[in-house]
C-alpha cells in the first residue's frame, strides 16, 4: 500500500491557494435593536442575532470572483487534497502562470477598494439613515481592512515519511486512496450542471454545450493514474466527440447521445462500473484473440509436419569446375596446361585418360615448339571463364564424339583483355577433338592441318 501511495504522490503536486477576503460585517448587539414595546428577544442559546454589514457587499464582489477562478483552474486539471489541490506534475508550470495573473488582479483590485473605501461606507449611512449610527459606530480602518485582504499560493510536493507512527501512515494512506473518489464526485457535479443548464428539454443545443464535455474528458485523462478505470471512460468520450459535426447545431441522436453520457458522468458509481466493464469486454476479447494465435500456431506446425515428409529436398546448383576439376574429371593427374594463341584466346588441353592408347604415341610431340611458356603467365593478368563438365560433353557430342571416349580435347577460351580481343569479323578459335576408336586409327591424322 505504501509503494501504491509514493507512486500516486510522484505523479502530482499540491497546490495551496490563500485567498483572505475581508467581510465587512460585524456582530449585531442588543442595543442595536429598537424592539417595539413588549417585545422580547430569545435567549442566545436558541437564536443569535447575527451581523450587520458595514458597506455595500457589491464592492467585494471581485474578490470571491478571483478566489473562485482559482479554484476552477486548479479543479480543471487536478482533484482536492489535504486542503488544496493535486494537480498532475506535469501541469504545475501552466498552473502557476495562471494564478500568478490572479494573483496580480486581486492585488489591482485591493488597491481599488482601500482608495474608495471610506467614500464606500458614506455611501452605505446615506443609503440606511436610520441605522447611521450603528454603522458609524463598528466601521472599521483603512489599515484593519488592508490585513484582510490577500491573496497566495504555494506548489509543494508531498512524500511519505520515512518514520511515520501507523495510525498516522493509516490516515495518509486513506487520504490518498480517497482521491479517486474525489476526482469521480467532482466530475459528477460538473455533469449535473451541464445537464440542468445545458441539455434538459432542449431539442438542439449549440457547440458551447461541448465545453464542459471537453473539460471533464482533459481532468479524467490527465489524472488516470488515480483509478485504472478511468481510461475506458476518456475512451467513451473521444469516440463521442468524434462523431460530432464540424460546424451547425447539435440535434438528433447525436444530442441524445451528448445527454446519455453526460448523465452517465453525473454518477460516479456507474462512470466506474461503466469504466469496469469495458475493461472486462477488453480482456475477453484479448483472450479470445489469443486462443485465436494459439489455434493458427498449432496448425500451421501440424502443416509444417506433414508438408516436411512430402517436399522434395531442394536441387543442389550445379558446380562450377576449375581447370583442375576439368581435369580430374578427364582423369588427368595433373591440371590442364593453358596456353594463348597468337589471336588473343586461351586455350585448355586436357587429357580425358591417363591410361595409354595406341593411338596416342601418334601425337607424341608434335604440338612442341609451336606455342611459348609465356602464356601462362598472361592467363592470371585475363579474366578466365571455366567451361563445365556438362558443357564440355556438350560439345563433344556436338562433333560426333561419344561420350565415354579417350583422347585429347582443346577447348578455346576467349580473353577478357579488351586490347588482346579478336574483332568481330575474326572466326573463332576451332575446337578439335581427337578420338581414339578404332574408327578414329584409320583416319589420316594428318586432317588436323
Amino acid at each position: 500500500m505504501i509503494q501504491a501511495a509514493n507512486i500516486i504522490l510522484d505523479r502530482v503536486v499540491l497546490v495551496k491557494v490563500e485567498a483572505n477576503i475581508y467581510g465587512a460585517r460585524k456582530k449585531l448587539k442588543k442595543e442595536d435593536l429598537v424592539l417595539a414595546d413588549g417585545s422580547k428577544l430569545p435567549p442566545e442559546d436558541l437564536a443569535s442575532l447575527g451581523s450587520k454589514r458595514l458597506l455595500d457587499p457589491d464592492r467585494l464582489t471581485v474578490f470571491n470572483r478571483l478566489k473562485k477562478e482559482a479554484e476552477r483552474i486548479c479543479l480543471r486539471v487536478g482533484t482536492r487534497f489535504l486542503g488544496g489541490f493535486a494537480i498532475p506534475s506535469e501541469s504545475a508550470a501552466g498552473i502557476t502562470l495562471e494564478l500568478e495573473r490572479i494573483a496580480q488582479d486581486f492585488a489591482h483590485a485591493k488597491a481599488e477598494f482601500l482608495a474608495g473605501y471610506d467614500a464606500a461606507v458614506t455611501d452605505w449611512v446615506v443609503r440606511h439613515p436610520e441605522f447611521a449610527g450603528i454603522i458609524e459606530q463598528a466601521v472599521d480602518s483603512v489599515e484593519f481592512g488592508s490585513t484582510r485582504l490577500s491573496f497566495d499560493f504555494l506548489i509543494v510536493t508531498v512524500g511519505v515519511p520515512d518514520t511515520l507512527p501507523p495510525e498516522d501512515l493509516a490516515r495518509l494512506e486513506t487520504k490518498i486512496g480517497s482521491l479517486s473518489e474525489q476526482m469521480f464526485y467532482e466530475i459528477s457535479v460538473e455533469a449535473n450542471l451541464l445537464i440542468e443548464q445545458s441539455l434538459l428539454g432542449k431539442d438542439q443545443v449549440t457547440r458551447n454545450a461541448l465545453r464542459p464535455i471537453r473539460r471533464m474528458r482533459d481532468k479524467l485523462d490527465g489524472l488516470g493514474f488515480l483509478d485504472y478505470r478511468v481510461a475506458p471512460v476518456v475512451g467513451t468520450i473521444d469516440a463521442l466527440l468524434a462523431r460530432i459535426p464540424d460546424k451547425g447545431a447539435i440535434t438528433g441522436s447525436i444530442l441524445q447521445e451528448i445527454l446519455a453520457t453526460a448523465m452517465l458522468l453525473a454518477d460516479p458509481d456507474k462512470t466506474r462500473r461503466h469504466g469496469e466493464g469495458l475493461l472486462a469486454e477488453q480482456s475477453h476479447a484479448m483472450d479470445d484473440d489469443g486462443r485465436d494465435m494459439e489455434d493458427d500456431l498449432a496448425e500451421t506446425t501440424d502443416w509444417l509436419a506433414t508438408a516436411d515428409q512430402s517436399l522434395p529436398l531442394p536441387l543442389l546448383s550445379p558446380p562450377v569446375l576449375s581447370d583442375c576439376d576439368i581435369g580430374v574429371a578427364y582423369g588427368q593427374d595433373e591440371p590442364s596446361t593453358a596456353v594463348e594463341t597468337e589471336e588473343g584466346g586461351v586455350t585448355i588441353a586436357a587429357r580425358e585418360s591417363t591410361e595409354p592408347s595406341p593411338d596416342s604415341d601418334l601425337f607424341s610431340g608434335l604440338f612442341d615448339g609451336i606455342f611459348e611458356d609465356e602464356g601462362a603467365g598472361d592467363m592470371e593478368q585475363g579474366d578466365r571463364r571455366t567451361e563445365s563438365w556438362k558443357e564440355l560433353t556438350r560439345m563433344a557430342e556436338s562433333t560426333g564424339q561419344p561420350s565415354n571416349s579417350t583422347g585429347v580435347t582443346a577447348v578455346t577460351i576467349e580473353a577478357s583483355n579488351p586490347d588482346a580481343s579478336r574483332s568481330s569479323n575474326a572466326e573463332p578459335e576451332t575446337v578439335m577433338t581427337v578420338d581414339d576408336d578404332n574408327e578414329g586409327a584409320d583416319t589420316d591424322p594428318d586432317y588436323w592441318f
